[in-house]
């Protein structure tokens, strides 16, 4: 067990707090919002024809977490926290943009939500793996909704992607 968790939580302490301070507990589970969104992100059809894949993992994630906002408080391990609104909606008008991360990453890709201060947009795979994409470059958070949660609300410098 790591340090800086307690026996009770599934996240760090800091990460804990911030997140139930936004409106998240243990247990919570908003099926039918994550089903709307599925719903509207699957009739969603750009004007190129690209369109949203949704998946177990993205259902399960917004059902968890979706619509908070989230604050985080207290300076960053190795960069500043990030604000979070967690709200796949954000990306609705960005199917082609996930579209070509997926094909980069041989997998699909969803949106999770946003940064609202540097407008990046939050997005996972079909495996669970987090990622943020924004104008400085495509960012790995983690292999899973936990990790990434983690890595920006304590600061902790995500992983560049690159292409080869």
């Amino acid at each position: 067990m790591h340090a800086d968790r307690t026996s009770t939580t599934r996240f760090p302490v800091t990460v804990d707090a911030t997140l139930r301070a936004a409106g998240w507990q243990p247990g919570r589970w908003d099926i039918k919002q994550a089903e709307i969104w599925a719903d509207t992100l699957r009739e969603h059809t750009s004007p190129a024809g690209h369109r949203h894949t949704v998946f177990p993992a993205a259902v399960e994630a917004w059902a968890e977490f979706g619509n908070l906002h989230i604050t985080p408080t207290g300076p960053g391990r190795q960069i500043t926290p990030t604000t979070l609104h967690i709200d796949p909606l954000h990306g609705l008008h960005l199917a082609r943009t996930l579209a070509d991360l997926g094909r980069t990453l041989d997998t699909d890709v969803c949106p999770l939500g946003a940064e609202p201060d540097t407008q990046a947009l939050l997005a996972i795979d079909t495996q669970g793996r987090a990622y943020a994409l924004d104008h400085t470059g495509d960012w790995y958070l983690g292999p899973g909704i936990d990790h990434a949660l983690a890595t920006l609300l304590t600061g902790t410098t995500p992983t560049r992607l690159t292409t080869t």
